[in-house]
């Protein structure tokens, strides 16, 4: 492994040089996986974590400064995913609760879906949707209703990605409003 090779092989990454591109990951990836491992991840997450970062260098290749060196550059990628994945898992051992083992299923009261229960749930929401303006209604049923992806969705009906997020935050805050009118 020579990286004193890396600065020109990302540089021609940058280029569209898929060969050198190549070799800068898989000659990178040791690198990455000795970073990682430095931080205390556990073993059997470094292979996790090492992923996460070489999926940010795709994401980001195109902001190194190819007058730069690469190490502090990835060192940083790499320190930074192992505190993401850090805080993932801080975050779910905090939020977990030990269940006693009696407590195997618990279920809702019955009545707390009985509006659900009726049969016309559907009816209702598709009333609700036609209600919205002709710009939340269009971005609800393309995302929502068809499941289009952003970008699918932008190129069929022509607004910005974010115009279309836009349009459906305000669809689901009127929708939600519509339901509260409802329900009670």
């Amino acid at each position: 492994m020579r990286d004193d090779d890396w600065p020109d092989l990302l540089a021609r990454a940058q280029q569209g040089d898929e060969a050198a591109y190549r070799r800068f990951l898989g000659e990178s990836a040791g690198f990455l996986r000795a970073i990682v491992a430095r931080t205390g991840i556990p073993a059997d997450a470094i292979e996790d974590v090492v992923q996460e970062a070489l999926i940010t260098i795709h994401a980001i290749r195109h902001t190194y400064d190819p007058t730069r060196p690469v190490r502090p550059w990835l060192t940083a990628i790499a320190r930074r995913r192992a505190v993401d994945w850090r805080r993932r898992r801080t975050g779910i051992a905090r939020n977990e609760v030990a269940m006693p083992d009696h407590a195997a299923e618990t279920f809702a009261d019955p009545d707390s879906n009985r509006d659900l229960d009726r049969g016309d749930s559907g009816e209702t929401v598709r009333r609700w949707v036609a209600k919205l303006p002709p710009g939340q209604r269009q971005a609800v049923e393309m995302l929502k209703l068809k499941e289009m992806s952003l970008a699918e969705a932008a190129a069929q009906s022509g607004q910005s990605i974010t115009a279309l997020k836009v349009a459906t935050h305000r669809a689901l805050a009127n929708l939600r409003k519509m339901w509260k009118k409802e329900t009670t």
